[in-house]
């Protein structure tokens, strides 16, 4: 018995651990209830009262030996991940869940996408514009209803008392992008002006005094009507869908003329009518039309050269048929009940 106590102490002296797997084995053959030790103690009851003493010393020994072993060795041992001490202490106390763009976001992108399949490029402009590039330009007369107070949101205002040299207004479409773009850009040209725009309008469950506005512009020779039918039925069938029917009805623009509304089938009551389309069965998504001659005269583009058409719509209402949204409000009001609906599977 003394040969196999010194054995096992020879072996724990040279002993060596580099993971808490291996330093727990280590404890559960010597010092557990089960282990070496506990079993030597249980035969040296049966040895001779003459070897009692050496022997009673060696066991000592051993086990003092096991147990210095086993704290100096886990107290060296590098945490691992699997401890509920060793976790990551900068870790958030719970899991955050992943967020997601906002649903007119998420509409902005796939109208670029489209468009941009097609060749139109992205031009975008202030939201604090002068008269000249959101009215004048875009031959709207000076008593146009437009430009009242009523309908328009004025930071400064020419009169008498106002030395200023312009109006000044929060832009009412995104239309005057495309101005620019005109006044910078010759011929050909094919662009979309995505922006947030502001109007002077009661809040209800189908308007806003703030929305937004893609409006696309396409100017080059030999550009006619047909042109722009074709493209917005590409348009309308890729964000809704292959049996999407559109329809273009007579209208008035002050920039385009022949001018047209364009209305798509309804998605969300399949044309049998509801709140949203006015029991039509048909929603309005944007206006549009052959872009007025004093327009590209305005902005220095041979009219008897170029033609062009032009289109503009909002984006929440098309929001509205895409994800069957009975209520414009629901955009601006920040509710997660909402917002969690277009969280991403990332």
């Amino acid at each position: 018995m003394i040969n196999k106590i010194e054995k096992l102490v020879s072996e724990i002296a040279s002993f060596t651990a580099k993971t808490n797997e291996e330093i727990e084995l280590f404890r559960l053959r010597f010092l557990s209830k089960k282990g070496i030790i506990s079993e030597l103690f249980e035969e040296f009851r049966n040895v001779s009262a003459d070897e009692k003493k050496e022997i009673g010393q060696k066991l000592n020994i051993l086990k003092q030996s096991a147990l210095e072993k086993y704290n100096t060795i886990k107290s060296g041992i590098q945490p691992t991940g699997n401890a509920m001490h060793e976790e990551d202490l900068s870790r958030p106390s719970f899991p955050y869940l992943l967020g997601s763009r906002h649903p007119i976001s998420i509409m902005r992108n796939e109208i670029i996408d489209i468009f941009s399949r097609i060749g139109f490029t992205v031009s975008e402009g202030p939201e604090i514009e002068d008269d000249s590039h959101n009215f004048t330009k875009l031959n709207f007369a000076p008593e146009h209803p437009a430009r009242d107070m009523q309908d328009t949101f004025y930071i400064s205002r020419i009169n008498a008392e106002d030395s200023s040299p312009r109006d000044i207004v929060l832009r009412t479409h995104t239309s005057s992008v495309q101005v620019r773009v005109m006044e910078n850009h010759k011929p050909p040209i094919r662009t979309i002006s995505p922006g947030r725009v502001f109007r002077n309008e009661a809040i209800s469950a189908r308007a806003h005094c703030i929305f937004h506005q893609v409006e696309g512009l396409y100017i080059d020779e030999n550009v006619s009507f047909a042109d722009l039918r074709q493209t917005l039925l590409f348009f309308a069938r890729e964000m809704f869908g292959k049996d999407t029917e559109i329809r273009l009805r007579p209208s008035y623009f002050p920039f385009t003329e022949p001018s047209a509304e364009m209305d798509i089938s309804c998605s969300i009551c399949g044309g049998k009518g509801c709140n949203v389309c006015k029991y039509t069965g048909w929603l309005e998504i944007l206006g549009c039309g052959m872009v007025h001659p004093a327009v590209l005269e305005a902005s220095n583009i041979d009219s008897n050269k170029f033609t062009g058409f032009a289109f503009g719509m909002g984006i929440e209402r098309p929001a509205m048929l895409k994800y069957q949204v009975n209520d414009l409000r629901l955009y601006f009001e920040n509710d997660i009940r909402f917002l969690e609906q277009f969280r991403t599977s990332l």
